[in-house]
């Protein structure tokens, strides 16, 4: 059975591996995601947020991209990656139904990870946080601080955290991987622009 699964897909007769494998999987688990989040969000996030409360949410991440080491010795190992993906938010406080995610960071296994991330609604509109924790592998706790961003997330604060799961991690540095636990809260400030009341 193990065989069939890692045996390459044939498209006619062109044969799909390395990385066309790795971009169908990721593909399809991103359509898995979106269609079981399409159907199960029956509260759509509204459309005017109120600033100065609370909205709380959780979600899925998905992410592929790259991750390049530099192994130090038998044990240690360092690494820095760059991942795009998506983010769909539940709960009736969401601030948004769903993001394009983008996160680049360095990850040390002695000192932890530091990192950087954007999301981009379907508006445009931009949120910015940074990302510390231990040294990304699975299971491994990540904490998310939101800095702000664009349009009516420009003034975000709040958190969120999550535990990483890799679901492809090739030698050559190709990865790609979900979160699970994933959770959090933002508060929305003023927009640009606007003054503050």
């Amino acid at each position: 059975m193990g065989e069939a699964i890692c045996a390459p897909l044939r498209k006619g007769n062109e044969v799909i591996s390395g990385k066309g494998w790795l971009l169908l999987l990721v593909w399809l688990l991103l359509a898995v995601f979106l269609l079981t989040a399409g159907c199960r969000s029956s509260n759509p996030a509204p459309e005017t947020l109120s600033t100065g409360e609370w909205h709380a949410f959780e979600g899925t991440w998905t992410a592929a991209g790259t991750r390049r080491t530099l192994h130090l010795g038998s044990e240690d190992r360092a690494a820095v990656f760059d991942l795009s993906g998506s983010v769909l938010l539940t709960g009736a406080q969401r601030p948004a139904v769903g993001f394009m995610a983008r996160a680049i960071g360095f990850s040390d296994s002695r000192a932890g990870m530091q990192g950087r991330c954007v999301w981009t609604d379907e508006r445009g509109d931009m949120v910015y946080s940074e990302l510390k924790g231990q040294a990304v592998g699975t299971g491994n706790h990540i904490e998310g601080t939101f800095l702000g961003g664009t349009g009516r997330y420009a003034n975000v604060t709040g958190d969120y955290s999550f535990q990483w799961q890799y679901v492809i991690d090739t030698e050559d540095g190709e990865v790609s991987g979900r979160v699970v636990d994933f959770k959090g809260r933002a508060r929305l400030g003023p927009a640009a622009g606007r003054p503050a009341a």
